[in-house]
Parts: structure tokens; C-alpha cells; sequence
């Protein structure tokens, strides 16, 4: 078996296929424009740059927490959906890309890539 300890844990690509999320029928975020964070154990990620979100839709949330690779999140909820996504907005040095983007509960709305 192939020892995978020196490969990155986490490793971010740009993504220009379009990416759209949607909670029910209503467009949350549209963009090409997207990073893509892969990190070992977890599923890929798009982190959507705020320009391509409907921020008027989301509010912050209470939730906090905190990755010892990306750094502290701010939680992001709709009226009827708490925590759909979260942001990094001072990330760890390496995560700097992300700042600012936000990532989808994947588990919570629909996420279309084209």
C-alpha cells in the first residue's frame, strides 16, 4: 500500500466550471469562480467568492468553529436552513485563497457544477 503522509492534507484549485447553489428552488450563489479545497478525509469542497453569492439571503449564525488547518469559521444560515454554510474570514497563512469564500452544506442544499 501506497503511504500517503507525504502528500498535503489539504490542497486548493482553482475552478472555473460553474457552480450554483441552490436551498429548494431559490438561486444561493452562482459563480465561475469557485477554489476547490481537497482535503484528505473529507469531501471536496467549492468555496464560492462572496461576489457570487446572494448575501442578502443569508444572516450570520452563533456558530463558531474552529479547524486547526484553515483557522476560526463564521457560520452562515437561511431563514429555514441554520448553518448552510461558513466562511473563513482570517484563515491560516497556507489558506489565504479562501478568505472571505464561502462553503455549502452540501447535505443542506443543492450544489449543481457544470
Amino acid at each position: 500500500m501506497a503511504d500517503h503522509t507525504a502528500d498535503p492534507r489539504i490542497t486548493l484549485h482553482p475552478y472555473t466550471r460553474r457552480v450554483r447553489i441552490f436551498a429548494g428552488d431559490t438561486l444561493i450563489a452562482d459563480t465561475r469562480n469557485a477554489i476547490e479545497l481537497r482535503e484528505r478525509g473529507y469531501p471536496h469542497r467549492q468555496y464560492v467568492p462572496r461576489a457570487g453569492v446572494d448575501m442578502s439571503k443569508l444572516s450570520v449564525s452563533s456558530t463558531v468553529t474552529h479547524c486547526p488547518f484553515k483557522g476560526d469559521t463564521t457560520y452562515y444560515s437561511l431563514p429555514d436552513i441554520a448553518d448552510v454554510a461558513w466562511s473563513y474570514e482570517q484563515p491560516i497563512d497556507e489558506m489565504q485563497a479562501i478568505a472571505g469564500r464561502l462553503a455549502f452544506d452540501v447535505s443542506k442544499v443543492t450544489e449543481l457544477v457544470e
